[in-house]
């Protein structure tokens, strides 16, 4: 009987992830300890603000367009604005986090202060973030905020996953100047 629930309890977490569960508190703790040691490294905060810089006048109709933009390029064999980001030195950097924790962590991704993406691990769906959740619940709540997303299946890595963002603050002035969202493989979290 024990054995036979023993076996079965893989398949009950996959079937409840499906519906969109609560995160465990291991994700929380996961972030908090490891990926905050390499989530406010110099690279991150330097490749922050320098798009925050080039970006200071950005207006919201032109964001929509680089979406827009962004959004056709997926899966397309023409994709300028999509190797501008993951062609970059930041997003190999997070590719080799992503490499390092041995399935653990599937994707990651940096966005500056309008939520648009700065660098990622992979091609995400859009390039703006600004009107979701893990940018909304981080960078708008300030210094300090996480905000630990439901678990569900991911399109863009095809995994049941768990998203934790945390906000971006820069050491030297205090000021939040973007945010992380980092997606955890849920099974190795339960």
């Amino acid at each position: 009987m024990i054995r036979t629930i023993l076996m079965a309890a893989p398949f009950l977490v996959v079937a409840s992830l499906a519906q969109g569960v609560e995160a465990p508190p291991a994700m929380k703790a996961f972030v908090e300890t490891d990926v905050a040691v390499w989530a406010h490294d110099a690279a991150v905060m330097d490749a922050v603000r320098a798009q925050n810089a080039v970006h200071a006048d950005m207006t919201q109709a032109r964001i929509d367009t680089l979406d827009l933009e962004w959004r056709a390029q997926v899966g397309s064999d023409v994709t300028p604005l999509i190797d501008t980001v993951l062609g970059n030195p930041l997003s190999a950097y997070l590719r080799s986090k992503v490499e390092a924790s041995g399935g653990q962590i599937t994707e990651v991704f940096v966005m500056d202060a309008h939520g648009l993406n700065v660098a990622s691990s992979g091609v995400t769906s859009d390039y703006w973030q600004g009107d979701e959740a893990k940018f909304q619940k981080t960078f708008l709540a300030g210094t300090g905020a996480m905000f630990v997303d439901d678990i569900e299946l991911d399109e863009s890595t095809q995994t049941y996953l768990g998203q934790v963002s945390i906000v971006l603050t820069d050491p030297d002035t205090g000021a939040v100047i973007g945010a992380m969202t980092i997606g955890l493989n849920a099974q190795m979290f339960f």
